[in-house]
């Protein structure tokens, strides 16, 4: 199955995390709607992309631990130290969902580039796969943000792939430097205008079009960001729905 259009699902949400540690994970809000994005239900496929994180053995077995309770059909495509697929483009166009999780996105649209992988995410999302992911996997689709990608204090990202004609701040409300740093970058115009996601929350769109934002749970918001003529960025905060899964 594939989105009734071409859809992204960029957010600051990913796994719910459970007791035991780091990697008890399971399944978040945000993965069963983007199936639902997908018409896929509950079987929907899924293949993970962790090149922002240099593709970690644990957090590759953590995805799978998490998806082995569940009906969804897991899988991951790996770039380090080589592919894992002979044909990524023909493993990825048959997914439901591709999902990026988070690191660098400097390093992620690098790698990504090297593998020819621009290319056959596009075709993949024009094709109705749903691109989602959370961090550097919001960031990416965009044509750029904040990011720590170059050290801990944040620097502007400028290189991202472009197809949604936005500047992106993710964690917003997670770490201090967030949103004034947005505010910086776009009041300076480094960035274009743009929107950001509060952790837990995240944006909904079809084609290039904002059609929504959600969240994983109360509270978290989604914002649009402006320039004014002066430099003066203008934040407002936008309706928000609450998934109920």
């Amino acid at each position: 199955m594939t989105a009734d259009q071409p859809t992204i699902l960029a957010t600051s949400a990913g796994f719910a995390r459970g007791r035991y540690g780091t990697f008890d994970m399971r399944p978040g809000p945000v993965h069963r709607f983007a199936a639902d994005l997908a018409n896929a239900g509950d079987t929907a496929k899924f293949c993970f992309l962790h090149q922002a994180g240099g593709d970690p053995d644990a957090w590759i077995g953590a995805t799978y631990a998490a998806f082995a309770k569940t009906r969804y059909r897991a899988s991951h495509l790996q770039l380090f130290p080589m592919p894992n697929h002979d044909d990524i483009r023909a493993h990825l166009l048959d997914q439901d969902v591709i999902w990026v999780n988070g690191g660098s996105v400097a390093n992620l649209v690098a790698v990504w580039r090297v593998h020819g992988l621009e290319e056959i995410l596009h075709e993949a999302w024009q094709a109705g796969v749903v691109l989602g992911g959370v961090s550097a996997g919001s960031l990416c689709w965009h044509q750029g943000g904040s990011t720590d990608s170059f050290g801990p204090e944040l620097r502007a990202f400028t290189d991202g792939l472009g197809w949604l004609p936005y500047s992106n701040g993710v964690h917003y409300d997670g770490e201090e430097q967030r949103r004034p740093m947005m505010h910086k970058l776009i009041g300076d115009g480094t960035l274009g205008d743009g929107y950001a996601t509060d952790d837990g929350a995240g944006l909904v769109y079809r084609g290039t079009r904002l059609a929504e934002v959600v969240a994983d749970k109360p509270g978290p918001r989604g914002y649009e960001l402006k320039r004014a003529a002066d430099g003066s960025v203008t934040e407002t905060p936008l309706p928000t729905r609450v998934l109920d899964y």
